[in-house]
């Protein structure tokens, strides 16, 4: 516990206080996001990585994505496990304001910022879905990550991926364990990581997204949400001892 107070500052509250994290977690997670923002672009730019996977689930002689209408993929991974995490957010925030339970509030508001925040993004997109494509059957052009945007563009609003966000977005739980369980944290952050690419990538199966549209879904949660997680901290401990 000596170490925990030699480290991390609480900001005291009734109960599960929040905690101000040291400069240098944001600085690594900076440096982390960069690097991994520069690898993202990359593969965004080249596109050989999601034209390979995509293909592998497109039949060239229907011009189909045979599993598009799976009912797994469809029913119960585009839909139902979506929808399992937000009720699960909701819960936590509910939950969270009836006991007075700040860092439990705050992580349920974290796992809905990160995913907005995808969400605003793609519905702003010009970048359409594979199954729009004319390259898979569709009639839209597709083009590279911050090229000019072609008159045939399609659709749009494919970019990032909003259902990887859903997954991505239970990253919050970091927040919820740390410093207190810091391997338990970086678990809850592993799976977080892992179930937004498996949400993910059950929509590359289907045509729905490129493999990097959900590499960038997982980026900006987590962009967001450490942001949100400075914010919200540091600005309760503003408001405390202003009081």
């Amino acid at each position: 516990m000596s170490q925990y107070k030699n480290h991390h500052t609480q900001v005291q509250t009734r109960t599960n206080p929040l905690y101000l994290l040291p400069l240098h977690f944001y600085g690594y997670q900076l440096i982390a996001l960069t690097a991994l923002g520069v690898v993202f672009f990359w593969f965004s730019r080249n596109e050989v990585l999601d034209y390979s996977l995509t293909h592998y689930w497109f039949n060239p002689v229907t011009h189909h994505f045979p599993w598009k209408d799976n009912v797994w993929l469809d029913r119960i991974n585009h839909r139902l496990l979506k929808y399992l995490v937000i009720a699960a957010g909701a819960y936590f925030l509910v939950k969270g304001a009836w006991q007075k339970n700040p860092r439990m509030v705050v992580v349920a508001v974290l796992m809905g910022l990160g995913a907005a925040a995808v969400g605003i993004l793609k519905a702003t997109s010009h970048h359409s879905c594979p199954w729009d494509l004319l390259a898979f059957g569709g009639h839209a052009a597709e083009y590279p990550l911050l090229s000019s945007v072609p008159a045939l563009s399609g659709p749009g609003r494919c970019f990032p991926g909003g259902h990887a966000s859903s997954g991505f977005m239970a990253m919050a739980f970091f927040f919820w364990f740390y410093p207190e369980k810091p391997r338990l944290a970086w678990f809850a952050l592993l799976c977080g990581v892992l179930l937004g690419l498996a949400m993910g990538y059950g929509q590359v199966m289907r045509g729905a997204h490129f493999f990097s549209h959900n590499l960038w879904a997982g980026w900006w949660v987590w962009l967001v949400q450490v942001a949100g997680y400075f914010g919200f901290s540091q600005g309760i401990a503003w408001f405390r001892r202003e009081r």
